[in-house]
């Protein structure tokens, strides 16, 4: 006989495609800020006379926050549930927006940046916890995929979005309307998605609350999940710095670079499915490892004068980026099985973070010290191919340890029978 909360469980499992869309809704919103903005960089770096080291330290204070906010994040998620955080989340990233519209000076800016980013880390951390707790096993990869492109749909509006605003209104108005949005998304993520039992229900999980919040972190292999943060440092730094590129090389505006930012994240809205169908079917580890191959001519080909090239090779590195990002989070199931998702979740973002500082900072130093970005585009290349060897090593390791756990389970089983 069926008890009443196995009856829920089973009506939650049926609705996950709606806790899933309000979950991708949220990012959305909170994307299109996030990667929509770089348009209007130019201007704000105008408006404080900012050094391009300054604008580094200021885009790239994503990754400083990052190291703070994404394994307490993690462990949030856990002990009070991925649907509180996330709304908390997406509030305090609205606050930083709106203090942003009204800075005066550098000092305001940078710090209402890093509220910002601080509410952004929580909810994305809650996001992809939210997606692994909802979406069936044999569709993380597709899931995963589709958030992807979700993301840079937002990206896509976001960027024309800002521009224009910003061309009638100026750029505080178009960073209060991403702040709007962000609220927007609270209210449907709150509306719509359903907290998973373990979390509502103290005293839930038997076995594995014993574990404690921070036994995921006790494992050595663990610390070793931030560098695959380098898969996405290219795409990353590129979009915040393609605005300054473009001025610099082909004289264009911001209405221009968003048009070419726009059409890297369109390509991206379906490479990212493509990625998840692709690790899905096949090798998770082989699929990312060949998505860096791939950046590594990208990287090269942004060293172009020729326009179409650059914007071919941009669109490549950026959307390649994206999908990376979005595919690790299923991939980090395969090094560490069975363990607590929301602290995974944590120390994946973690390595996302430190490379989204030092990605942007590196290209702002070397702007700095060489006078051109190629030296930026070489740096790039470089880890991009240091990302792809470190993926083929982690993924024999996760081959040998599943063969291991698969090895015991048969002896186990032998014995008892």
């Amino acid at each position: 006989m069926m008890t009443d909360d196995s009856v829920s469980q089973m009506a939650v499992h049926r609705r996950w495609v709606v806790f899933y869309l309000a979950t991708v809704f949220a990012m959305m919103t909170m994307q299109m800020s996030s990667l929509g903005f770089s348009p209007l960089l130019p201007d704000i770096q105008r408006e404080f006379e900012m050094s391009f080291s300054q604008m580094g330290m200021f885009t790239g204070i994503y990754g400083i926050v990052a190291l703070i906010v994404s394994i307490p994040a993690g462990i949030m998620a856990k002990q009070y549930g991925e649907k509180k955080v996330l709304a908390v989340g997406l509030f305090i990233l609205a606050l930083g927006l709106l203090g942003l519209s009204f800075a005066e000076n550098f000092g305001e800016a940078i710090t209402a940046r890093a509220v910002w980013i601080f509410g952004y880390r929580l909810a994305f951390v809650c996001v992809m916890t939210a997606i692994a707790l909802t979406a069936p096993p044999n569709l993380k990869g597709r899931a995963m995929g589709v958030l992807g492109a979700a993301s840079a749909l937002a990206t896509v509006v976001g960027a024309p979005f800002c521009a224009e605003i910003a061309k009638t209104l100026g750029w505080r108005h178009a960073i209060m309307g991403f702040g709007a949005m962000a609220i927007v998304g609270m209210l449907v993520f709150v509306s719509f998605y359903k907290q998973r039992a373990e979390v509502t229900k103290p005293g839930a999980g038997g076995s594995e609350q014993k574990r404690g919040a921070f036994s995921a972190f006790r494992v050595p292999i663990v610390w070793t999940i931030p560098l695959l943060g380098l898969t996405n440092a290219g795409g990353f730094a590129a979009t915040f710095f393609l605005p300054s590129v473009l001025k610099a090389e082909f004289n264009m505006d911001a209405t221009a670079a968003a048009g070419v930012i726009s059409i890297a994240y369109i390509v991206a809205i379906f490479v990212n499915p493509l990625c998840g169908y692709l690790a899905d079917r096949f090798n998770r580890w082989l699929v990312l490892a060949g998505m860096m191959l791939m950046m590594i001519p990208a990287s090269l080909g942004m060293m172009s004068h020729n326009i179409l090239v650059f914007q071919i090779c941009a669109t490549g590195l950026i959307s390649l980026g994206l999908a990376s990002t979005n595919q690790l989070y299923p991939t980090i199931a395969e090094l560490m099985r069975g363990r607590d998702v929301g602290p995974l979740m944590g120390i994946t973002a973690l390595g996302g973070g430190i490379f989204g500082y030092l990605g942007p900072q590196a290209l702002g130093w070397l702007r700095d010290w060489s006078g051109g970005f190629t030296a930026g585009w070489y740096a790039l290349t470089g880890v991009a191919a240091f990302a792809a060897c470190l993926i083929l090593f982690l993924k024999g390791y996760a081959d040998r340890n599943n063969a291991r756990l698969a090895r015991h389970a048969a002896m186990m089983e032998a014995k008892q029978c």
